[in-house]
């Protein structure tokens, strides 16, 4: 009883140490809803300060808020391109295309290899000798689809 009747007395200062401790917890479990649930904390406890609400009115205040900006959060980040100086760093074969190589071992019933640096690729393709210079222009997976050059 003496821990409802603190939260009644200190009302304002209760949501503020609230969203304060929700943001300390945004530090240890990262996600991003805890830091806007924590800035919705400080921000009712501000709206309660200058405007005394009751308490069922100022979860309501914290809910909407909460809600609102988590929204808002996954609207403007979700759709957002992530920014890197090596758009193609986990997307090997995208490297390749365009480029012009020869053939290790024929290309028979659709298949064959080539080597590129100190790696060996399956090609898909018509059916070509080895020897013959071809050039890339798709990738299926980790097969190199190439055309004769």
């Amino acid at each position: 009883m003496e821990i409802v009747n603190f939260l009644v007395e200190n009302g304002p200062w209760s949501w503020i140490v609230a969203g304060l401790v929700l943001l300390a917890l945004e530090l240890v479990l990262p996600g991003g809803f805890l830091l806007w649930m924590g800035i919705a904390g400080i921000l009712t406890g501000i709206v309660t300060l200058f405007q005394p609400l009751a308490w069922p009115l100022q979860w309501l205040v914290f809910g909407v808020l909460s809600l609102v900006s988590i929204y808002a959060w996954v609207r403007l980040t979700r759709n957002r391109a992530t920014q890197t100086d090596r758009p193609l760093l986990n997307q090997r074969t995208e490297h390749f295309m365009g480029r012009e190589v020869v053939l290790d071992q024929p290309i028979v019933d659709g298949f064959g290899r080539l080597t590129m640096g100190d790696t060996k690729w399956r090609v898909s393709g018509p059916d070509l000798p080895a020897g013959q210079r071809v050039r890339i222009i798709g990738a299926d997976g980790a097969v190199l689809k190439v055309e004769p050059a």
